[in-house]
């Protein structure tokens, strides 16, 4: 699985709120409507900026604060094809497994900029800033968690497939 977009550059410790603000919880049943909203506290006309493909790269602590399940959601929603972060919160982390959103942990998110373009393979553990003709390598998904993304999440999968495989 190859992704491919362009990076958008956040810091530590964003959390579910940053991504989901509360106030538009009203609309958690109207996604179209609050992917509108994705970020916008951190980055103004966040939704409107981004490209399909685009690539979040952030530090440590990527979504922390509560479970809202609607943070990954808009995120991938919004045409965010992965995150690429020091580190990430639990909850979120395993929202975004379960819809099928790419969390790639990596170390070396400084030597990543705005604006940079990535190429990554999720099956090799490959990223590539083809901006500045760089490669790093990053410990690569579990073959199921892979088979639930290309799904677009573990809902998806299950209704294809009927049960989880036996590797679970």
């Amino acid at each position: 699985m190859i992704l491919k977009g362009k990076v958008w550059k956040f810091g530590d410790d964003i959390t579910t709120d940053h991504i989901a603000p509360g106030r538009y919880y009203h609309l958690r049943n109207n996604l179209g409507e609050l992917v509108k909203h994705v970020m916008e506290d951190i980055r103004e006309n966040f939704h409107s900026l981004i490209e399909k493909g685009d690539i979040i790269v952030a530090g440590k602590n990527f979504g922390m604060g509560s479970s809202r399940e609607h943070a990954p959601r808009i995120i991938k929603l919004a045409g965010i094809s992965c995150v690429v972060a020091k580190s990430f919160a639990r909850i979120f982390y395993r929202n975004s497994m379960n819809i099928g959103l790419p969390l790639i942990t990596f170390d070396q998110v400084d030597s990543i900029d705005e604006g940079d373009l990535l190429r990554i393979d999720l099956e090799e553990g490959v990223l590539e800033d083809l901006t500045k003709g760089v490669k790093y390598r990053f410990e690569p998904m579990p073959k199921f968690v892979l088979k639930t993304i290309k799904e677009g999440g573990i809902v998806n999968y299950i209704r294809k497939h009927g049960d989880l495989p036996p590797e679970v």
